[in-house]
């Protein structure tokens, strides 16, 4: 008679551990949002799922990234937002939507600042980066690594932009950030601060006459299928920061913020290497579009027209990093 029971029992007893064994190896999901496409040729999708790879390859499958492309976790503003208290794991965000929440990343979008990608990697790499990550993680996010979309360029409907004067009325849309307003505005054009969601749209409608990106993001965009002229204007140098909720990571193992940090320098080494090459090949694929593609004539008038942004960076304690970041410029004494 007691048989039945003992033997029920002692079974429960092993499903229960069973179970609970299972619940203890559940794998830790990371949440990982952008704003644009999941295409194969996206810098930000590049970059998150080369961070899945990483991470889920180093930590034997024991953590998982799940992506959320397209702004199903909302806009670069709401990812910011999202990530500092808590409702988002972690985000890949353009620089210029960082320092709407931390003002000193707005150093790294100063018009005509770095003389090419070299120049970059010292900075983002080096003692400019830390602090700027330091600064974040102040504000309850960490900054994981620093990815790259490439020099930004003007693209419009009305005329090829080859000196300052071409931009006079031209309405572009600009991320909501100061020195994007500021850039457009000295250059003689009309900023429209504007989300990104709203920006297709609008472009269409004729409501603004054009946009600035990087070359590599047009065509994932179909931005060429709405756009004439594409000016390689290389005004500012894209900066997509790898953002993590600071408790988040802090609540996880030794072992698996380990993880983390490894994958995420994995993920900046392989998605800069593959931006290397894309970035050329995105601008020989537009040439053979309807779009227009012309250089500027010089940088040197750009650079006088812009001059204000830097005293106004300056007045607002940011010389100590410009300093840096030119120090840092190849062939600088």
């Amino acid at each position: 008679m007691l048989k039945t029971p003992l033997i029920r029992a002692a079974a429960l007893a092993l499903l229960c551990a069973a179970l609970g064994g299972a619940h203890a190896q559940s794998p830790q999901v990371i949440k990982l949002g952008w704003p644009t496409s999941d295409s194969a040729t996206d810098p930000l999708a590049m970059s998150a799922r080369a961070f899945k790879e990483a991470l889920e390859r180093q930590s034997g499958g024991t953590m998982q990234v799940q992506l959320y492309p397209n702004r199903q976790l909302g806009d670069d503003k709401q990812l910011v937002e999202g990530t500092r208290f808590g409702t988002v794991d972690a985000a890949v965000v353009t620089n210029a939507v960082t320092a709407q929440t931390e003002p000193a990343f707005g150093v790294l979008d100063l018009p005509f600042l770095f003389e090419n990608e070299a120049h970059v990697h010292k900075v983002l790499d080096g003692a400019v980066g830390d602090e700027l990550a330091k600064r974040m993680a102040a504000k309850g996010v960490v900054v994981l690594g620093y990815f790259e979309g490439g020099f930004r360029s003007m693209i419009n409907n009305t005329r090829p932009v080859s000196q300052p004067a071409d931009l006079q009325g031209v309405k572009v849309r600009v991320m909501q950030n100061p020195i994007y307003i500021d850039l457009v505005n000295s250059l003689g054009g009309a900023a429209v601060p504007m989300a990104w969601g709203e920006t297709i749209t609008a472009i269409q409608q004729g409501t603004i006459d054009g946009l600035e990106l990087p070359v590599a993001l047009i065509e994932p965009l179909k931005v060429s299928e709405f756009a004439k002229y594409l000016s390689l204007t290389n005004h500012t140098f894209t900066a997509y920061e790898l953002l993590m909720n600071k408790r988040l990571l802090d609540k996880m193992t030794p072992q698996q913020q380990e993880w983390v940090r490894a994958a995420a320098k994995e993920a900046v080494r392989e998605q800069r290497q593959a931006m290397a090459g894309q970035t050329p090949k995105a601008l020989a694929s537009l040439q053979k579009t309807s779009m227009q593609v012309n250089p500027i004539a010089e940088v040197a008038s750009f650079r006088s027209a812009v001059a204000p942004i830097y005293d106004k960076a300056r007045k607002a304690g940011q010389g100590d990093l410009i300093d840096a970041i030119l120090a840092a410029a190849p062939g600088a004494k």
